[in-house]
């Protein structure tokens, strides 16, 4: 994820007129534009997001994913607007129809090499902040989970692997299984990886140099 015009600080007003090609987040005003996911990304997106549909079915919770806006400080300077993997929203008053306005409940971000600083330590301050009662990062590498459940205003962390069933605090009775989110995924992740070194190889036959590199493979999702 990318810092761009860094001496600006814009609001959620600015934020709805840019050119919908580029995805984009505000952090305390300040514009990032974020990367396409990648193929490992989108499946383990998708997974969490059917167990978390089956069982919010008929219930007045709802389960959303990326991209949607969620304005995490609506009501005062609205300059905080994320686009969550993963979110659930219990409170219907929250919607405007176009966008989440406040802290969903629960959170679920999908690290991947282009934003595991910025899920880690900004957006686990964001959320902590804004009130999100339930914080996942999930981490396709190592496959785990750490959960934050927000209590008297810090977060209490756990981890699970991928033998582990997490118990969603949020939501009375949702479990999610690991083993059905992460048990195809460390092939894709490997042939990924193998595919990336080669790529990156090639480059360096050819003479180009490592920031070069870089903008490269941010450029083709890798």
């Amino acid at each position: 994820m990318n810092n761009l015009a860094e001496d600006k600080r814009y609001t959620y007003a600015d934020y709805i007129t840019w050119d919908d090609e580029t995805r984009y987040e505000l952090i305390d005003g300040i514009a990032y534009a974020m990367a396409s996911p990648s193929r490992l990304h989108q499946k383990i997106s998708k997974k969490l997001l059917v167990q978390l549909d089956n069982f919010l079915r008929g219930k007045p919770c709802e389960v959303y994913h990326a991209p949607f806006d969620v304005r995490l400080n609506a009501n005062s300077f609205d300059n905080i607007v994320v686009q969550p993997d993963v979110f659930v929203v219990c409170d219907e008053s929250k919607h405007d129809g176009k966008s989440v306005n406040g802290a969903p409940d629960l959170v679920i971000e999908i690290l991947s090499p282009s934003n595991t600083r910025y899920d880690i330590f900004t957006k686990l301050r964001l959320y902590r902040k804004a009130g999100v009662r339930e914080y996942w990062i999930v981490n396709p590498d190592e496959k785990i989970i750490q959960v934050f459940i927000l209590e008297n205003g810090k977060y209490v962390m756990s981890d699970y692997g991928d033998d582990d069933i997490i118990p969603v605090h949020v939501l009375d009775g949702c479990q999610i299984n690991l083993a059905d989110i992460f048990y195809d995924t460390l092939e894709l992740y490997e042939n990924e990886e193998m595919i990336k070194q080669k790529i990156i190889e090639a480059m360096k036959q050819n003479g180009i140099n490592n920031e070069q590199i870089e903008k490269i493979m941010n450029s083709i999702n890798f």
